[in-house]
């Protein structure tokens, strides 16, 4: 079993990180939530020009790592665009992108896009998407708009769009402990930096262990898909799990420490945690997920990093 990324995948994910702070950074999912339309011209080319859009993450495996790389990348700015969707989409549909739904009233963060999207749910039944109206401004959905899905035969494997956006929702993280240490060393409070206080320590520490948890699990999916694994897609749901607790913690974290700072437009925190929800609401919330995870396992539990896994 090897979970590191590929050298090539970490060069590529560095690259894109460096390509999109070029291009704006924190500038641009403020540009395109006062003009959702223009979200697909903000981003789209600056990603096509590092060939972010020729990857074939389901045919080979460095190109796989390579596409988590990115969607991590695209997450540290979150950025203001549907990267792991788009990376995401099926080899043998003739779309642009997939997403995961669940329930009776999906929903996606498709608000401004134009792109031929395709549907897939925890059992791999699959659906064409027709995007429907916004309920609102981008200020206050964060660009989901619910959707239509209209069957189509045939099934695919969700692993990879349930495994991806947790990515993409990993960058955010990263982003989110960053900014919480910064912000401790340099505030102040009865003459003496935040950063120096052992409550704040703890707090910094239990949200960075969080988010190191994350990583690993991210890391261990990414295999599991790789291997070709019976259990890809139990192990992709663990780590949305494992993901969701860890954003509330990091997040809850990162607000403490910020005040009432972190919630005015001011501060990237701020940013970062709205546009951080429709990841971790959709398809589905903890519950929705535990749900998701325990129907899909049974009582058969979950192989781990040190036992023998099924169907290797």
């Amino acid at each position: 079993m090897r979970i590191e990324l590929a050298d090539e995948a970490r060069e590529f994910g560095a690259q894109a990180l460096r390509a999109l702070r070029a291009a704006g950074g924190d500038e641009l999912v403020r540009a395109a939530e006062a003009e959702p339309g223009r979200r697909g011209e903000l981003v789209a080319p600056v990603l096509e020009r590092i060939g972010a859009w020729d990857l074939a993450p389901h045919r080979d495996p460095v190109e796989l790592e390579a596409a988590a790389a990115l969607c991590r990348s695209a997450g540290y700015w979150a950025t203001p665009y549907p990267v792991a969707e788009r990376l995401a989409r099926p080899a043998d549909l003739d779309v642009d992108a997939l997403i995961a739904v669940s329930g009776p009233e999906p929903a996606a963060a498709l608000a401004g896009v134009e792109l031929r999207v395709a549907a897939v749910d925890p059992a791999g039944r699959r659906g064409a998407v027709r995007v429907l109206p916004a309920a609102g401004p981008a200020r206050e959905t964060a660009f989901v708009t619910p959707v239509a899905v209209d069957r189509i035969d045939g099934t695919g494997d969700p692993a990879l769009a349930l495994t991806l956006p947790a990515w993409t929702l990993l960058g955010l993280l990263d982003r989110a402990v960053e900014l919480a240490r910064e912000h401790v060393l340099v505030r102040e409070q009865f003459g003496r930096p935040l950063a120096e206080f052992q409550s704040v320590q703890f707090q910094l520490t239990d949200a960075e262990v969080e988010r190191k948890g994350v990583e690993m699990l991210a890391r261990y999916a990414l295999w599991s898909i790789q291997a070709g694994r019976p259990d890809a897609v139990a192990d992709a749901l663990a780590l949305r799990l494992a993901a969701l607790e860890a954003a509330e913690i990091v997040f809850r974290v990162a607000h403490q420490v910020h005040g009432a700072l972190g919630f005015c437009d001011e501060a990237t925190l701020s940013w970062l945690s709205r546009h951080s929800l429709p990841l971790r609401r959709l398809p589905f919330g903890i519950t929705g997920t535990e749900d998701a995870l325990a129907r899909r396992i049974g009582t058969a539990g979950l192989a781990g990093l040190f036992s023998e896994p099924r169907g290797v």
